[in-house]
């Protein structure tokens, strides 16, 4: 009988074949966040405006981008990969609360409840992430071996 478990493991327990997945998860959990960072910092007005009006103090912007531009990066590049996914699974907990929570009307409560979700859900995989680590293809990998 097929078994897809026994499939899979047996690709995940290849190292050149977990190397690319880990690389992969590495990265599309980490362009969000890069592109978010870049996208505040070329309109900073216009993010601190926008933080203002969802009763958040813009002056906390810059740690923001710190966050999503540093982190990001940091993640996509396999550096203190366990610290900067931590970082952000807390990171996207508090964006989903302090931004997707309600609305004023069904429209918007149905969209932050997709944004809210999502979130949580970045932040199921960077908790994963913090657990297995960068993989071999890592900055991080690249430390450990000197």
């Amino acid at each position: 009988m097929f078994n897809p478990n026994i499939l899979l493991g047996n690709i995940i327990h290849q190292p050149a074949l977990a190397a690319i997945i880990q690389l992969l998860a590495r990265i599309a959990l980490a362009a969000i966040f890069v592109s978010s960072g870049w996208s505040k910092l070329s309109d900073y007005a216009g993010t601190v405006a926008y933080m203002q009006a969802m009763q958040v103090d813009g002056s906390l912007l810059p740690l923001v981008i710190v966050a999503e531009l540093g982190g990001g990066l940091a993640i996509l590049l396999g550096f203190q990969t366990r610290v900067a996914a931590l970082g952000l699974a807390v990171f996207s907990v508090l964006t989903a609360l302090l931004f997707h929570v309600g609305g004023s009307d069904a429209t918007q409560q149905y969209n932050n409840g997709i944004h809210f979700m999502k979130n949580i859900g970045l932040a199921g995989g960077f908790l994963a992430l913090m657990l297995l680590g960068a993989g071999r293809l890592s900055i991080d990998h690249w430390l450990e071996r000197k």
